[in-house]
């Protein structure tokens, strides 16, 4: 788990026998010759790690080892998130930004909130940005057209292989123009299959090339969702963020961390209401609630116990 400040200063925080590849990530960090850092604390002490902080990202969690099941996964996975969402309670500032990017991130995000219940619900988000790039990038290269000419994309639900990669509402621009991301790419049958698998599994595709997990495009939408937090989303634009949901207009069930569609001012994240949902969609986002719904209900059992 890494925490940092707006204040210039950073802190980065590890379990104790980690501390000596701590001290490898400091000297990267260092190297950069980053213009807003000036120092960098390593710790291994939550009281020093989560002292005032403003924005703080969660990354450490307890992977998937084979064997396991996934209530074993979750169970493993409250304890982490549960003594953080303690950490930030007791000691960040309470308009801290907490991003959690360790999966099972949604379900995680949660339990960290839960932990955390004088700091506002809406200050928590899970990363769903490297799925929303990754959407973007694949209609990008199908149509022809750089990245940035892609927008509105949405993820619905969980960050997981449930999670519905949406361009029903996507734009693109292509020679001037802002055209529907259907009329661009002019193949439904690709963007209602292999679009969304190639989305959905492309973790799973990386840690198979590589055989480590995504990490320059994990730490490329780390910074995209970040960024947008402080900064706002440009005009007429949206992104995707797991955030918590509390009456939408949606249909999504209360309580859980679901990615929607959301545009960014002065900090404060706002859903992108009123966007159509043909029977498709809505079967899609129904399966990743269901899912996000079951993690919850687990999870929550080992939280009180």
């Amino acid at each position: 788990m890494c925490s940092a400040r707006t204040s210039q200063s950073s802190w980065c925080s590890w379990i104790t026998p980690m501390l000596p590849v701590l001290d490898g990530v400091v000297m990267e960090l260092q190297d950069c010759a980053l213009p807003l850092l000036r120092e960098v604390i390593p710790t291994d002490k939550v009281e020093v790690g989560f002292k005032d902080l403003d924005a703080a990202i969660l990354v450490g969690s307890m992977p998937r080892k084979e064997g396991m099941e996934r209530k074993d996964l979750l169970k493993a996975n409250v304890a982490i998130f549960k003594t953080q969402g303690e950490a930030l309670e007791k000691y960040a500032k309470k308009t801290v930004k907490v991003l959690v990017v360790g999966n099972p991130a949604n379900t995680n995000c949660l339990i960290a909130s839960k932990s955390a219940p004088s700091i506002p619900k809406e200050n928590f988000s899970c990363l769903t940005r490297l799925d929303h790039n990754r959407a973007r990038s694949q209609v990008a290269m199908r149509v022809g057209v750089p990245s940035d000419s892609v927008k509105n994309v949405t993820i619905w639900g969980n960050h997981s292989s449930t999670q519905y990669p949406d361009v029903h509402h996507a734009i693109v621009t292509r020679n001037g123009k802002e055209i529907a991301a259907f009329d661009a790419v002019n193949d439904e049958s690709w963007l209602k299959g292999d679009f969304i698998s190639t989305v959905q599994q492309r973790g799973a595709a990386v840690i198979k090339a590589r055989k480590l997990s995504s990490a320059m495009s994990a730490a490329k939408a780390i910074c995209d969702h970040m960024r947008d937090i402080w900064f706002g989303t440009p005009d007429g634009e949206w992104v995707s963020m797991g955030i918590y949901s509390s009456g939408n207009s949606y249909g999504v069930p209360d309580d859980l961390m679901y990615s929607f569609p959301v545009k960014i001012k002065n900090k404060s994240w706002k859903v992108v209401d009123g966007l159509s949902i043909n029977d498709f969609s809505r079967g899609k986002m129904d399966a990743t609630a269901a899912e996000l719904v079951e993690e919850r209900d687990t999870a929550l059992t080992f939280l009180s116990a």
